[in-house]
C-alpha cells in the first residue's frame, strides 16, 4: 500500500450487520478530524446510531500502513504515530515508513517518539542513487583536489559504502547500524 501521509488517513466505516444484510452503508471518516481513538469511535457510534451495538467494519482505508489497521480494528498507536510524524517533512514521512518496514519496527506497539528519534539518527537524506550519495560523502569528508576527483571511481566507492555502513531504498539513504 502506498502511504502518502498519515495526516491524510481516511477510513470507510460500515458495520458487519449492514454488510450481512447486503448493504455497504457507511461513511468515509478523515482521521485528521479526531485527536484520539475514543473521539473517532464516538463519531462512528453517532453515524451508526441506528444499531444497538454496532460492530464496525473498516471496508476500505487510505494512507494507513497495514500494521496499524485491519478490517475490524485500528491500532491504539495510530494517533500517537500520526502526531509524532507531524514534525517530519512529507519526504521524511515517506522515508520514515520505508525505514520502519526495512528495520522491522512495529508501528503498532513501539513508542512513537522513540521511533522518530531513532529514525532521525539513521536517516541520511534523499538521493538520486547510491552514486549520488557517494559524491556527497567525498565532498564532505575528503579534501581531494579537483584533478583527483576526475579519476576517482565513485561507483566502486558507493558499492563499498552500501555493503555495510548504509542502505538505500526508494531514494532514501540510512545508516545500517
Amino acid at each position: 500500500m502506498e502511504v502518502t501521509s498519515l495526516s491524510e488517513a481516511r477510513i470507510y466505516v460500515g458495520t458487519y450487520a449492514e454488510y450481512n444484510d447486503g448493504s455497504i452503508k457507511g461513511k468515509w471518516f478523515d482521521l485528521s478530524d479526531f485527536s484520539d481513538k475514543d473521539e473517532f469511535y464516538k463519531a462512528c457510534a453517532e453515524f451508526h446510531a441506528d444499531e444497538e451495538d454496532p460492530e464496525y467494519m473498516f471496508q476500505d482505508w487510505e494512507n494507513i500502513p497495514d500494521e496499524l489497521i485491519g478490517e475490524s480494528w485500528l491500532s491504539e498507536n495510530f494517533f500517537d504515530i500520526r502526531d509524532a510524524m507531524d514534525d517530519l517533512s512529507e519526504d521524511e514521512q515517506k522515508a520514515f515508513l520505508v525505514w520502519c518496514n526495512h528495520g522491522s519496527h512495529d508501528l503498532s506497539t513501539e513508542d512513537a517518539h522513540d521511533l522518530i528519534s531513532s529514525f532521525r539518527d539513521h536517516y541520511n537524506g534523499q538521493y538520486k542513487d547510491e552514486k549520488d550519495f557517494a559524491y556527497e560523502i567525498i565532498e564532505e569528508l575528503y579534501d581531494l583536489p579537483e584533478f583527483a576527483k576526475t579519476y576517482f571511481d565513485y561507483e566502486k566507492f558507493a558499492r563499498d559504502l552500501f555493503m555495510g555502513d548504509y542502505w538505500f531504498e526508494d531514494s532514501f539513504v540510512f545508516w545500517a547500524s
